[in-house]
């Protein structure tokens, strides 16, 4: 099953790209990144109450809610740096050097 979410993401993640550039065309890249974060943010909680799943944060421990805290920070940092650079240059280019991430994740993976 999670081979059919993985593949679900890639499909995603790049429509992700194509929208956000028609999107961003006139829009300041922080702006547009504020905003989509808003609707993931709705969309994120609206899934877990609807499932049930939102009664896990209280058997988080500290240690796994600071790691996804710092894991919210990432994300945020990647994509106002990602939302800019898709703004000023092509998502033809923009979008694989993104991709570079996983090579990144290999190595960083390897030190922890």
């Amino acid at each position: 099953m999670w081979l059919l979410f993985a593949l679900g993401s890639a499909v995603f993640a790049a429509l992700t790209s194509i929208l956000a550039k028609i999107g961003i065309d006139g829009v300041n890249s922080n702006l547009a990144t504020a905003i989509r974060t808003l609707v993931v943010l709705v969309m994120a909680w609206a899934v877990a109450l609807a499932t049930g799943k939102a009664k896990g944060l209280r058997a988080m421990s500290g240690r796994e809610g600071w790691f996804i805290a710092l894991s919210g920070l990432a994300t945020g940092g990647s994509w106002l740096c990602y939302y800019k650079a898709l703004q000023d240059g092509l998502a033809s280019v923009v979008v694989p050097i993104d991709k570079l991430s996983i090579l990144v994740t290999i190595a960083f993976s390897s030190i922890v």
